[in-house]
């Protein structure tokens, strides 16, 4: 076999290699493609699943309105009841000065 035949079966050999393997990689897309009901199906899918993430996010914003106003409320909850316990500490107080000055005139008596 002289040089000018092994580099034409070499040629012969590579275009043959690569006419098989875009042969298989044709059958491969041409089985894995999906088709066009599958196509419709995930077009649906996808609008169903950007609607329900939609829904999510207002979801989620809603919450956290909802939980800003309970955390402003439990907080005057919290303010007005540390001022009900301190007009009350200051009630007892003045409940206990004016015991001890009914005392001290009851007992001047």
């Amino acid at each position: 076999m002289n040089r000018s035949e092994f580099i034409a079966v070499t040629a012969v050999i590579l275009f043959g290699a690569f006419l098989l393997g875009w042969i298989a990689s044709w059958l491969v897309h041409r089985f894995v493609r999906p088709a066009q009901a599958d196509m419709s199906d995930l077009d649906r899918m996808a609008q169903s699943l950007h609607e329900v993430e939609e829904e999510r996010d207002a979801a989620i914003a809603l919450l956290e309105e909802r939980e800003a106003v309970l955390s402003s409320r439990a907080i005057g909850a919290e303010s007005e009841a540390r001022a009900a316990m301190e007009a009350l500490r200051d009630s007892r107080s003045e409940v206990e000065e004016l015991r001890d000055y009914i005392e001290q005139r009851l007992a001047a008596r």
